[in-house]
């Protein structure tokens, strides 16, 4: 038997359990993979909370790393001993063993470490999507990240500027500014001080941006438009802050014919080939130094619900993550 956080019902923090859990042999095409580390991230707190509902019981955790330890039938390019990480479905990464679908892994490069891997499967593949998918900056375009110290600001903050953009980004402590200065953020803006669409107003000379990269959301809203030119794009990709309310498409077409997505990993990995394209761009950056992957914080695997309540209170920055 192997131990994991188990959720029996939606809730605060407190429904995270530590409990002994059954799980079998890799059926065909699984692996049973030993984590060494699990990434921590607003998605789980979502799941947590059902937000996202998923039937209950169930073990939560959408990123991880590990080493393989046995091996299903038909599984080939891989093998007991080999470095793996992850970051897509089936959930379940806050366990001391898991299977996972052989094919949905990724072997991890010589020279990143089994928890940077764990904290940057996740955050990183969705900066590659935004910045790589979604919206590429131009070389010299003025471009606002929203949460720049968090584990996604701070990969896309230092990506951004490695593809040549002016970076804005808002923060909610002068030590986050100092942090998101520090990778990448030409420009930082505490909007517990100041506001935030003024100053970028200002920064911009009240032309405003052309992308708004929003992981906040009810809290940023509608702010996040303001701070957008004609035929900007206001990518709105989490809730760290709540789930954004409905947005009428007038309101879109008021504010200067604007764009708007609400993207989902999911969607832009669903096939293998599409999974691997994102992972190679991410380990590039990182392996070229261009992306500095930060852990912050640590916590014992069993102490899920002090990580959930730091994080919802806004008490981490860059990556943390929780070892079995």
């Amino acid at each position: 038997m192997v131990h994991a956080i188990r959720i029996h019902k939606a809730g605060p923090a407190s429904v995270l359990k530590w409990q002994e859990v059954d799980i079998g042999n890799p059926r065909k095409g699984e692996v049973l993979i030993r984590n060494t580390a699990v990434g921590l991230n607003f998605i789980d707190t979502y799941h947590r909370k059902g937000l996202y509902p998923i039937p209950t019981p169930f073990t939560p955790g959408v990123e991880g790393a590990g080493v393989i330890e046995k091996i299903g039938a038909g599984v080939m390019g891989l093998k007991a001993g080999d470095r793996v990480a992850y970051c897509s479905d089936p959930i379940g990464s806050y366990a001391e063993k898991r299977l996972f679908p052989a094919n949905r892994l990724i072997k991890i490069s010589r020279g990143i470490s089994d928890e940077q891997a764990a904290s940057m499967m996740l955050k990183g593949l969705t900066a590659s999507m935004l910045l790589k998918r979604i919206h590429k900056p131009a070389k010299g375009e003025k471009v606002l990240i929203h949460a720049a110290a968090g584990g996604v600001g701070l990969i896309l903050c230092q990506w951004a500027k490695h593809l040549g953009a002016t970076v804005i980004g808002t923060v909610s402590s002068r030590q986050k500014a100092n942090l998101a200065r520090a990778n990448g953020c030409d420009h930082t803006i505490n909007y517990a001080e100041k506001d935030f669409v003024q100053q970028v107003r200002r920064l911009t000379k009240g032309e405003g941006v052309p992308v708004v990269y929003d992981g906040v959301g009810k809290n940023t809203y509608p702010g996040s438009l303001d701070c957008l030119q004609s035929r900007g794009m206001w990518i709105t990709f989490g809730n760290a802050s709540g789930p954004v309310p409905p947005v009428a498409p007038l309101t879109l077409l008021q504010k200067g014919s604007l764009f708007m997505t609400r993207p989902m990993l999911n969607h832009y990995i669903e096939t293998d080939d599409e999974l691997r394209s994102l992972a190679r761009e991410l380990f590039s950056v990182v392996r070229k130094g261009a992306v500095n992957i930060q852990v912050n914080q640590r916590y014992k695997l069993k102490d899920a619900a002090k990580a959930h309540r730091d994080l919802e209170k806004r008490r981490t920055s860059g990556s943390t993550v929780l070892i079995p």
